[in-house]
């Protein structure tokens, strides 16, 4: 049998035994508690196989090819070739702007395409009645996980601790949330979550375990992790930022307007 069938089925027999507690939670109460048929039995069942099918393909999908393709990318970003001095020689953490440059852009991309984010920003402008825009929520959230990955890499290549990222980032969005309009916040504090979520997730950290394990000095298991605790905060800071910067740009247009309708 090939090594891809048996992987697949391998794949498959797991998260049937993942998804399995969570059906029959559904199900209990749904005939124990509610004392009701689900309806459309046939429906459901054919979603349940749906949704077991496209996890093994995703989950087959990350063992084969995003955890590979972030690991090699950053083995080749920090080659000698590439941060231009020869090996075996110290180099400080201006030799990898290539690696700050590349984790910005691979945490802006993922964040763009994350199926999580979207339905956020699409529910988010469909009760706020069009006030906040899809597109706009989604790009600060895409802003503030790129701004995190170079970030969380720099860190990695200096091996500064990560705790004091974390405690500057949660002090400064205490302060934001004293000043952002109270409508945004709640949003901003959720937008942290739905970023870490299938998509960005494996590349993120399949990238900061592959920077570890090249960058002279740096252990995978104490350095290489961290990645996503900064993904989860940024977020926050550029969506409040996004909120606060759009009331200051409404509040300076609006003497214009009334200028002009008066």
């Amino acid at each position: 049998m090939p090594a891809l069938l048996t992987d697949f089925l391998d794949s498959l027999l797991a998260t049937i035994v993942d998804v399995l507690p969570i059906a029959f939670i559904v199900l209990t109460f749904q005939l124990a508690v509610l004392r009701k048929v689900p309806p459309s039995p046939v429906r459901l069942a054919v979603g349940f196989a749906y949704v077991v099918l496209g996890l093994s393909l995703f989950l087959l999908g990350l063992e084969r090819a995003l955890f590979p393709l972030g690991e090699t990318m950053a083995r080749q970003l920090t080659s000698p070739e590439v941060i231009g001095v020869a090996e075996g020689q110290s180099v400080d953490w201006t030799a990898y702007l290539w690696v700050y440059a590349f984790a910005a852009a691979i945490g802006f991309a993922t964040t763009v395409a994350e199926p999580a984010l979207i339905a956020v920003a699409l529910k988010a402008g469909e009760v706020s009645g069009g006030t906040l825009k899809p597109w706009g929520l989604r790009l600060a959230v895409a802003v503030g996980v790129g701004l995190s990955i170079a970030v969380g890499t720099f860190r990695i290549v200096t091996g500064t601790p990560l705790v004091m990222y974390m405690v500057v980032g949660y002090v400064l969005v205490v302060i934001q949330t004293f000043f952002a309009p109270r409508m945004i916040i709640p949003l901003a504090y959720d937008s942290g979550g739905v970023t870490t979520s299938t998509v960005t997730v494996p590349l993120v950290m399949a990238t900061g375990l592959g920077l570890a394990a090249t960058v002279p000095g740096r252990s995978p298991v104490l350095d290489g992790f961290g990645l996503i605790a900064l993904a989860s905060l940024f977020p926050m800071i550029t969506v409040m930022a996004y909120a606060q910067f759009s009331t200051w740009l409404n509040a300076r247009r609006k003497p214009v307007r009334d200028k002009e309708t008066s």
